[in-house]
């Protein structure tokens, strides 16, 4: 039996080596290159963001820049939400309610008017932008970080898209099991 290596698999399993954490406040200098990093560093934000770009896929047509926008738009907000002192009480929560909840919504395969699947979008990303924005160091260049924050959301979310439409080709039960998984990831976290 011989098996096709998948380009889009390379960057998922370097992702494995994050670590598994829920809130990973700023290391160090926070410019451009800390503000990309920041969302590679805690299995929440990754298993989110590559649910978004999956599920996009799995939508299909206007879904697959809709969904990817919403997030990051949102979470541009929240992050000054966050920078500004306002981070919502329980962030952390919701962040770990967004994974599960898209984690569902992939495995279930949930289809529904676009708007709706927008809102829920940008609500995950808002609370995911609100704690990148209030961990971010004081003596952090806010608009660098935050650029570098956005850039490599949209990479995570691209992979996910990658993913959802090269699985999707094979069989649609890969991206419900990759749902599972994230949902599972999920559970993990919230057992952690």
């Amino acid at each position: 039996m011989k098996t096709k290596f998948a380009p889009w698999l390379l960057p998922v399993l370097l992702l494995a080596g994050a670590p598994l954490a829920q809130a990973h406040p700023g290391h160090g200098p926070a410019d451009l290159s800390s503000g990309f990093l920041h969302p590679f560093t805690g299995w929440d934000h990754i298993l989110a963001m590559l649910a978004v770009g999956m599920w996009a896929a799995q939508l299909g047509n206007r879904a697959r820049w809709a969904l990817p926008s919403a997030f990051v738009g949102a979470m541009a907000a929240g992050a000054a939400v966050g920078i500004a002192g306002y981070a919502p009480h329980g962030v952390d929560g919701w962040i770990l309610a967004s994974v599960l909840v898209l984690g569902l919504l992939l495995a279930c395969a949930i289809r529904m008017p676009l708007r709706f699947g927008i809102g829920l979008v940008a609500l995950a990303g808002f609370f995911h932008g609100a704690a990148h924005g209030a961990e971010m160091p004081f003596q952090a260049d806010s608009l660098r970080f935050l650029s570098g924050m956005v850039v490599a959301t949209a990479v995570l979310h691209s992979l996910g898209l990658a993913a959802g439409v090269s699985l999707g080709r094979k069989s649609p039960l890969l991206v419900r099991l990759a749902g599972a998984g994230v949902f599972a990831g999920g559970v993990a976290l919230l057992l952690a």
